[in-house]
């Protein structure tokens, strides 16, 4: 009988960043949507409550660092930005 054994995963320090990112928003989505808006009767309920609160966050909510714009437009923005780098090149 073989037994396999794996080797622990080695953790870059990048991953450390991405798991305390994911845990921040984690923390914001239930800071302002779960605890505010509950008590929550329904699965579905929280559900399009949360693709609201995503919508949100992603186009609407402004960022000072990134020059008071949402996160979406600041990203489209770059693209074009590239895209007119690429063509000047």
């Amino acid at each position: 009988m073989r037994i396999a054994v794996k080797a622990p995963r080695r953790q870059s320090v990048s991953d450390s960043y991405d798991n305390a990112l994911a845990e921040t928003v984690i923390g914001l989505f239930k800071t302002e949507l779960i605890r505010q808006r509950g008590p929550w009767r329904h699965l579905e309920a929280v559900e399009f409550a949360t693709l609201e609160w995503v919508d949100w966050f992603n186009h609407r909510r402004l960022l000072e660092p990134i020059g008071n714009m949402p996160p979406a437009e600041r990203e489209a923005l770059y693209y074009e930005q590239q895209g007119q780098a690429k063509q000047a090149a």
